[in-house]
């Protein structure tokens, strides 16, 4: 911004505060233009000086405050723009009545703002004979030292004017040879003497920094942390020469306990170390490197060490980047003294500890010493290597955890060449590792994994064999080893795989063989499960082997042909083992940008192409193992082998691919040839003959090869590829084949070739679907769908007539009752109108719905939706029905690119469908009413609302189909659009209630919104708004979210009142005994719902015999579950009820099953089988307990026992427990001995 910008603002101020500096600047240009003096800014400049020095008096007081503060003010815009040579000339003239403005104990905060930025500008301008003035004289250095003070100043704005001054001065250094500028050493000695002092206090105080107030204390030593991470950020670092000593102070600080602190501190860190990236200040990183090595605490102090670590970490960082060869050299000996630190009793030292090597393995080894080590490089990374291996050592035993760690860190950075380095250490993990009593397995795991992966596999297995068949007597054996090697190795030698693993794998399976034949199962499993993992390798061995072309021959081939026919439990890992070395060495090539032999794990793009070529001498007869064995396997485990012949399709040559396809369509032709045409009854009873698990026809599977083959074939085949489409279109009694004939176009499009044909025979592909639709079946729509896609997207603009061809079809697909159908039905609709939004030509005579003679129609969205709106006037309700939804998703879609006045006709016209008595287009009119409400403009919707309100309002009363829910929430939308007043005007006086009901629920929602403050329901509520639908439109549609619950959550809240449900954990006492909470019991006393007051235990159960009301004794039932009394009166079992816990015992009283008063206090009783409800009278049921109880006294035990005598229920030798109750886990009795008497 110029400086006449500036001043523009100035003269028109909008604030009152402002208006001051207008009228000091307006005199200032009337005083110039008087003197014919140019409004430059040295005149602006001069006479605003001389406006400051008559504000300030001989003696340094203020005279005119508001005059003072309007020249500084000014000054400070002017300043800026200002020749450097005359503010260098007047500078004395400038800074001193700046710094008497400066030194007045209370100053305004604006003034004192303003005279720093007169301050920076100042400095800035000065040269390096300004600089050089002694302190003793008036020179730039007073100044900096006000700014120092006033950059740890208690008010915030003041403090960042005066830091962001000191960044911009130390910024820009006077033209001199020196790195830092003359004004840093008197910055750093300032700074860190204030932060000395700070940080020292509390320790000279002792006991008494609370009574001195430790808070302003603290306060202030983060102001000065602040300022030091100012001058550290424009000085280029840090000066040399108060380095160490600020890293003194600083690791001090790390000690206390205030987070904010350590953050600042290591944020400085950050700051000095990016500065020191930089080319001109990197001579001061080995200094700083120097000092902060100097500083190493104690080996047990657990609050600096930490910290002294990371600092140092993020030093060897900066340095590696700066100079990675001489900090590569300096690793053995930082390694060597950090490392001490695993001796430390501290978990927390020892994992700072494997973290900060960590960090100097993965940062400061480099590429070039992995590609093209030196000798001196070799040297230095035997002596890590060898420091590494110490650590396994008893000595290190308490941090052998955090050592595998490091030890798996040497591995990822010195990759290949960790062999033979690190063999001594690989076989100490190993020796730990077959110890049974080691408890560090996983870790281990780890760690030889990673030695794997970085070594080779053949490497590995030389220092740890697997010694499964005790080949060394004195070595245990290590079939552990194989899940390791399944999970890591890669890169390896395919050569040792089928030299040592495949013959051991025979040599088990053998014995599998013999042990099973001996009958010795245990034996026979272990030797299966040993195959097995020594298979499961086999994909490994293939991710990018080093030796294709010397390890891959023909004997192998064989080998994997025979396993595939024979063991089928192999054939996933051999299918994955084939896939991957075709499919890893692509990866090499398809790689974009400089070849990274580091990345590509030492295989060039070269190498990788002759990997590929050598494969594809193999891939014809691979490929043809591969169709029979997947003509042999289930539908449902041939994913696998068909992503493996995909593979294989890729790199096979063009002729012997051609020779394949050929072979597979003759093939397919004499099936079908051969094929009976089976109705539906027929298939049915061949698929109960042999069961679910049978192969499918052999049709099907040379179709899905074929369309496997597809994008792999040449321009030349697709002839063949389509007709073979067209034949299959035309089965009717073959679903399957029509499905997979339609799934033919989409994996076409999947590849340049396949798409080039598509346009190429666009027009015979458009007659073959159209002519297709009589034959097509339901079960295929699906991918008939899919298939007019890919046409649509590929169709001319010379010819659009496939659109309202297939639109008849699409539109009736939106009602289909498959989701998936229905999902790409609406996408079709979408991809036709944005075809048509790019403009074309229909030509009228290619479409068969159009009458002879129509002229041509040129493409546009509204002809589109001209054409969706025909089905309106359909015959049935279903073609409407469906012909208003797809309208709807294509209005929601393409809402702001149709005209107005095709908006108005579209939404009169559905606005009277709402008249039509057929609930279904009732129910997708809805549909549409609530999208336009909700999208349309104000100006479409406004005037239908007179007609469309009593419309809406004719279904309000419709429980049916959720009408009136649906109803309820496009009123609530229009009532959030347009207002109550608008929406109640157009509502007839009948249906008024329901608007005064939304209105009262809005005005409710709002007192709750604004009442409660961040409770859990708020934090609950939010979520469930986000993520419920796939798409906007879906969101549209059916999101009922309006501020207010529907009707039947309303109703229960008002059954319940304005009072906000409980929550918490309740405890159930019982008033006759006093709750013990040790006891084993307690838990089932406690719940998560608040329990209604149960009735006593003496009203709940009958003391006496089970009879029931009439009097008569009742076996193997409880009479409380029959009268509903009972814990378990809500329908569940004695079982269910006690698994259950308390919440199944809160249901039994309190559940909706539970035993409630109705009408004059009778109970209501519910049967929970048929529905029906019962009343029965308290009264009466008390009365004829008591008569029942008087009977049973008369009779006496002889009368009971001849009763027993009679009665049906065997006996057991639990016959003294209580009849007629179960014991927990039996199933309910029902029958002889379980019934009533």
């Amino acid at each position: 911004m110029s400086l006449e910008d500036k001043l523009d603002k100035i003269r028109s101020p909008n604030l009152e505060s402002q208006k001051q500096k207008a009228i000091v600047l307006a005199a200032v240009e009337s005083t110039l233009q008087e003197e014919g003096t140019p409004t430059t800014s040295t005149a602006y400049f001069a006479a605003l000086l001389s406006l400051l020095k008559q504000s300030i008096s001989s003696t340094g007081e203020v005279t005119n405050d508001s005059l003072a503060a309007s020249s500084v003010y000014l000054l400070d815009v002017v300043t800026s723009f200002v020749p450097a040579p005359l503010l260098c000339s007047k500078f004395n003239d400038i800074i001193i009545p700046l710094l008497q403005l400066l030194s007045k104990p209370i100053s305004d905060a604006l003034l004192v703002r303003t005279a720093i930025g007169c301050l920076e500008s100042l400095l800035v301008a000065q040269d390096s004979a300004a600089w050089a003035l002694t302190g003793a004289q008036i020179s730039p250095r007073t100044a900096v030292v006000a700014l120092l003070h006033l950059a740890v100043d208690a008010r915030p704005k003041v403090r960042k004017r005066a830091t962001d001054a000191l960044k911009n001065v130390l910024q820009h250094p006077p033209p001199s040879p020196s790195v830092d500028h003359p004004a840093a050493a008197l910055c750093a000695e300032t700074a860190l003497k204030s932060l000395a002092q700070l940080a020292e206090a509390p320790s000279r105080n002792g006991s008494q920094k609370h009574v001195n107030g430790e808070a302003p204390r603290q306060t202030s030593l983060i102001h000065s942390l602040q300022m030091i991470k100012a001058v550290a950020n424009s000085s280029g670092g840090w000066p040399a020469r108060n380095i160490e000593q600020l890293c003194r102070l600083l690791l001090s600080i790390t000690k206390r306990s205030d987070e904010y602190l350590v953050m600042a501190v290591f944020d400085i860190f950050e700051v000095i170390f990016e500065s020191m990236a930089k080319d001109s200040s990197s001579a001061k990183l080995s200094h700083l490197m120097e000092s902060i090595m100097e500083l190493r605490p104690f080996q047990n102090d657990s609050q600096l060490l930490p910290p002294w670590l990371a600092v140092l970490s993020r030093a060897y960082d900066v340095s590696s980047q700066i100079e990675p060869a001489e900090t590569f050299q300096q690793l053995p000996k930082t390694f060597d003294a950090v490392s001490a630190y695993f001796c430390s009793s501290s978990h927390n030292i020892r994992v700072s500890t494997s973290e900060f090597l960590i960090s100097l393995l993965i940062n400061c080894v480099p590429g070039e010493m992995l590609l093209e080590p030196s000798v001196y490089d070799e040297k230095i990374s035997q002596q890590l290597c060898k420091h590494a291996t110490e650590l396994l050592n008893v000595k290190f035993q308490s941090a052998w955890m955090e050592v595998f760690n490091v030890i798996g860190a040497f591995f990822d950075s010195l990759k290949w060449r960790a062999a033979p380095l690190l063999d001594e250490a690989i076989r100490s993990i190993g020796d730990m590792r077959s110890n049974e009593a080691f408890n560090g397995k996983k870790e281990a795991d780890l760690v030889l994994g990673k030695a794997i992966t970085a070594m080779g596999s053949s490497t590995f297995l030389r220092v740890l064999p697997l010694n499964i068949l005790k080949e060394i007597s004195i070595e245990p054996g290590r079939a552990w080893l194989l899940p390791i090697l399944r999970d890591h190795v890669s890169n390896s030698s395919i050569r040792q795989f089928s030299a040592e693993l495949i013959p051991l794998s025979e040599v088990l399976f053998q014995k599998a063989v013999d042990s099973a034949g001996a009958e010795r199962t245990m034996e026979t499993k272990i030797f299966e499960t040993l195959v097995q993992q020594i298979w499961s390798t086999f994909p490994g061995f293939c991710d990018l082997p080093t030796d294709i072309t010397e390890g891959f021959d023909q004997t192998l081939a064989e080998m994997l042909a025979k396993l595939l026919y024979k063991q089928s439990d192999l054939r996933f890992d051999i299918c994955k083992g084939l896939q991957m070395l075709v499919d890893s060495n692509q990866a090499i090539i398809q790689m974009e940008g400089e070849e990274d032999l580091i990345k590509q794990r030492r295989v060039t793009k070269a190498a990788a192409q002759l990997n590929i070529d050598h494969m594809a001498t193999f891939s014809s007869n691979i490929l043809a193992v591969l169709f029979n064995v997947y003509s042999q396997t289930l539908p449902q485990h041939r994913g696998y082998i068909l992503n493996c012949i995909n593979s294989y399709l890729g790199i096979i040559p063009n002729a012997e691919l051609d020779q394949t396809f050929s072979r597979v369509t003759s093939a397919l032709e004499a099936e079908l040839a051969n094929t009976i045409p089976q109705n539906q009854s027929t298939k049915q009873k061949h698929k109960q003959k042999t069961g679910e698990d049978q192969l499918p026809l052999m049709s099907h599977t040379l179709m899905d090869l074929i369309i496997t083959m597809s994008v792999h074939l040449p321009r030349e085949s697709f002839a063949t590829l389509f007709t073979i489409s067209a034949i299959m279109l035309a089965k009717r009694d073959e679903p399957q084949l029509q499905k997979k004939a339609y799934k033919m176009i989409p994996r076409l499009a999947t590849s340049p070739s396949g798409r080039q044909a598509i346009q190429e025979r666009i027009f015979d592909l458009q007659k073959l679907l159209v002519g297709s639709t009589a034959q097509t079946l339901p079960s295929s729509r699906k991918d008939r769908l899919a298939t007019f896609r890919e046409i649509v997207t590929h169709l001319p603009d010379s010819d659009l007539s496939f659109i309202p061809t297939i639109l008849a079809e699409v539109v009736a697909a939106c009602k289909e009752t498959n989701q998936r159908t229905r999902g790409l039905a609406f996408d079709l609709l979408v991809a036709m109108g944005e075809r048509t939004r790019k403009g074309g030509t229909v030509i009228s005579a290619n479409v068969i719905q159009m009458a002879d003679g129509s002229a041509n129609v040129t493409a546009t969205i509204d002809e589109y939706f001209t054409m969706i709106s025909a089905g309106l006037i359909g015959g049935t309700s279903q073609t409407i029905s469906a012909t208003v939804t797809a309208l709807s998703r294509c209005l929601f879609e393409f809402k702001d690119d149709l005209k107005e006045t095709t908006l108005v006709e579209l939404f009169a016209n559905l606005d009277a469908f709402l008249t039509s008595p057929s609930r279904e287009i009732v129910r997708s009119v809805l549909g549409f009413v609530k999208v336009s409400v909700i999208s349309l403009p104000t100006p479409v919707v406004l005037p239908r609302l007179p007609t469309l309100i009593p419309n809406l309002m004719r279904w309000s009363s419709e429980h049916k189909d959720k009408f009136k829910t649906k109803v309820k929430h496009i009123m609530e939308r229009m009532i959030r659009r347009f207002g109550v007043e608008t929406v109640e005007r157009y509502t007839p006086h009948a249906n008024k209630k329901l608007i005064q009901h939304i209105r009262k629920m809005r005005d409710r929602q709002k007192r709750k919104k604004a009442s409660k403050d961040s409770d859990e329901s708020s934090d609950d509520e939010a979520p469930r708004q986000s993520g419920r639908f796939e798409s906007e439109y879906d969101n549209a549609i059916y999101d009922s979210s309006s501020g207010s619950e529907d009707e039947g959550t309303n109703r229960r809240n008002a059954s319940r009142g304005s009072k906000k449900p409980e929550r918490g954990t309740f405890i159930m006492k019982d008033d006759d005994e006093p709750l013990d909470l040790l006891s084993k019991t307690a838990l089932a006393n406690i719940s998560t719902t608040k329990p209604s007051k149960s009735p006593r235990p003496s009203e709940r159960r009958n003391p006496r015999g089970k009879v029931n009301i009439d009097g008569k004794l009742v076996i193997g039932m409880d009479l409380d579950d029959e009268a509903g009394h009972g814990p378990t009166a809500s329908g569940q079992s004695e079982t269910n009820a006690t698994e259950g816990g308390v919440d199944a015992y809160v249901e039994a009283i309190a559940g909706k099953h539970a035993v409630q008063r109705g009408q004059r206090g009778k109970l209501k009783i519910k049967n929970q089988r048929s529905g029906d409800e019962m009343e029965v009278d308290e009264e009466e049921v008390t009365t004829a307990r008591k008569d029942t109880s008087r009977r049973q006294s008369h009779t006496g035990p002889s009368s009971r026992k001849s009763i027993l005598k009679h009665s049906a229920a065997p006996k057991s030798k639990y016959h003294n427990f209580k009849k007629g109750r179960r014991g927990l886990g039996m199933p309910k009795a029902r029958g002889e001995g379980a019934g009533r008497v």
